[in-house]
């Protein structure tokens, strides 16, 4: 005769259900802001990478947009103009730069970004240094009234 039910059990070790409940805990309380990127007076940006070398954005900027003249004490940023057009400023140094250029700014470098164009831009940061803190900016001028 067969049995009516079968029971099966798969043996996991705890530390299996521990991990699944933290991972689920984690996403929970993801917020909408870390999923699709925080929205900024300028535009956009998602974070691709958060590592302890080096952090990652995607950062779409509004037309006729753009951030802050900042600079940073622990970090060089390198950019990628992904599409669009863009007005770059390092320290007093202006420059257009088009989809396929790059840009470096050193650790300590008043620099600026904007879209110059008509469309939205897309640009990749790459930050490399010792700190990736949103905290790390100090801004010199700002269009939309933000201080530190």
């Amino acid at each position: 005769a067969l049995p009516i039910s079968t029971r099966v059990q798969i043996p996991f070790p705890p530390p299996f259900y521990i991990f699944i409940f933290q991972y689920l805990t984690k996403l929970l309380r993801m917020t909408k802001e870390y999923l699709e990127g925080p929205n900024r007076p300028w535009g956009r940006y998602e974070v691709l990478q958060d590592l302890p070398t080096h952090k990652v954005k995607a950062i779409w900027v509004d037309p006729g947009k753009r951030l802050s003249l900042q600079r940073h004490k622990f970090r060089s940023e390198h950019w990628y103009v992904v599409y669009g057009t863009a007005e770059v400023q390092i320290d007093n140094d202006i420059h257009t730069v088009e989809a396929g250029d790059t840009v470096t700014v050193q650790a300590n470098q008043l620099h600026r970004i904007g879209n110059s164009g008509k469309v939205p831009m897309l640009f990749i940061e790459v930050q490399t240094g010792t700190y990736f803190g949103e905290d790390d900016i100090e801004r010199v001028e700002d269009d939309y009234g933000r201080h530190d």
